[in-house]
């Protein structure tokens, strides 16, 4: 099986919700079977009459039967709301909620169970089954309840920003996994550059269009040391392919390389994914703020809570080895190239357009300032150039938005609550307010 194959399988099985209920429902068949045999066997049988037990898993069976309709329906529209609300992007985080995927798995058990021990009741209820299926269903009623609780809170603004950053914080370890020293840090190439043997080299296509979600890092490192050449991937992660663009360019030395393998080492999809692309969970973020601080919503305190989200996301990067895009062999021959996004990347996605829609918010602005001072505080030195010239651009803002001086003096204050907090240099009441450290 190629990479690419394993990576759909994967793909598909995390992002699936039907798969784990119809695996509820072979299991469901299974376990009745078994424990059908175990007490017929046994003659073990139950003291309820036949027809008292007919009536009351029938009943528990269409009970369960709706639960299951009313589950998936309402979810269908819970996901439709919570997308108009915040983003829809976050639909694909919901779909892989494994509390709703194991809710959903047990409801439909429940009902294969209860059908499946019905139709063995005849003159006489078998124990074991019948019992399964009776307090499976009592069960299945407490997770229902639970499902409801889970959903409401995982569905507001805070539920979902907290599940939103919580990939983040994990697609970030897995791509950044070195901490940053105290080495200087040299200003990274928009692109890598290759060298390119005989400046001809060769440029592989692609063949359908989407978006470039994932790569095989380690294949394509193997494959360029084993065939002694130099591969670059062209797109960067999360950025749209159309069919025919450049894909792969190759400085060929040794043997030539495989088209096909080459293919086989890119996932392409619909839409992006969080999985290698850390810049997306910015741009979930950001959306979710755009859309709360457009005049039709008007919520500028669910934007507030997107930069508490952001601030914390933005120390993690800038406290991390962001990577240069260009991987060397032992002997120091560079053998693959990718574009990968650099820290100037990421304050840009993370503040230009919430700065820019909530410039006249006064509770925004305090609050993106309290961020942008906080941050230049806490990371090297390397990192707050950027820092400052966004906190610049931030002031200018807050200038060309309140006319007036008394606002512009509201707007200049950081305040981590947007309005109603202490202020970071003052406290409040005169008192001084502790640094904000990275957790």
């Amino acid at each position: 099986m190629t990479w690419l194959q394993r990576y759909r399988v994967r793909h598909y099985i995390r992002n699936s919700i039907w798969l784990l209920p119809v695996a509820g429902m072979a299991v469901g068949i299974l376990v009745v079977r078994l424990l059908h045999r175990l007490e017929s066997s046994m003659a073990w049988e139950s003291k309820f009459q036949p027809e008292g037990a007919r009536a009351v898993l029938g009943t528990l069976a269409a009970s369960i039967f709706t639960l299951v309709v009313f589950v998936s329906s309402a979810l269908l529209v819970v996901l439709q709301l919570a997308s108009a609300q915040l983003s829809p992007r976050i639909i694909g985080i919901v779909f892989r909620n494994p509390v709703a995927k194991l809710s959903i798995t047990a409801f439909v058990f429940t009902f294969t169970v209860t059908i499946a021990t019905l139709a063995r009741i005849d003159a006489t209820v078998p124990l074991l089954t019948t019992e399964l299926a009776t307090y499976s269903c009592i069960a299945s009623l407490g997770l229902f309840l639970y499902l409801i609780d889970h959903l409401g809170t995982a569905l507001r603004p805070s539920g979902a920003l907290h599940a939103i950053v919580q990939l983040g914080k994990a697609v970030i370890e897995h791509v950044y996994p070195q901490h940053l020293d105290n080495t200087p840090i040299h200003p990274a190439e928009p692109a890598p550059s290759l060298p390119t043997p005989g400046d001809h080299p060769s440029v592989i296509t692609n063949l359908r269009d989407g978006m470039l979600l994932a790569f095989d890092h380690p294949g394509l490192v193997a494959l360029a040391r084993t065939t002694d050449c130099t591969i670059e991937l062209v797109p960067q992660v999360g950025d749209f392919v159309a069919a025919g663009d450049p894909l792969f360019r190759i400085a060929q030395r040794g043997d030539a390389v495989s088209v096909p393998v080459l293919r086989q080492s890119v996932a392409l999809g619909q839409e992006r994914t969080v999985e290698q692309d850390p810049t997306f969970v910015f741009r979930i973020l950001v959306d979710i703020a755009a859309k709360a601080l457009s005049p039709a919503i008007n919520d500028p305190t669910t934007a507030v809570l997107v930069l508490d989200q952001i601030h914390h996301l933005l120390r993690t990067v800038g406290k991390r080895h962001l990577d240069e895009g260009l991987v060397h062999d032992a002997n120091g021959q560079l053998r693959f190239g990718y574009r990968t996004p650099n820290w100037e990347d990421f304050v840009q996605l993370a503040v230009t357009e919430i700065r820019l829609f909530g410039g006249s918010s006064i509770q925004v602005a305090r609050r993106l300032r309290a961020m942008l001072e906080n941050l230049i505080q806490v990371l090297p030195e390397q990192r707050r150039p950027v820092l400052r010239h966004e906190l610049s651009l931030l002031h200018k803002t807050a200038e060309r938005s309140f006319p007036e001086a008394e606002d512009r003096a509201l707007a200049g204050v950081s305040d981590c609550q947007g309005v109603g907090g202490s202020s970071p240099q003052s406290g409040g009441n005169g008192r001084s307010a502790p640094n904000i450290q990275n957790p």
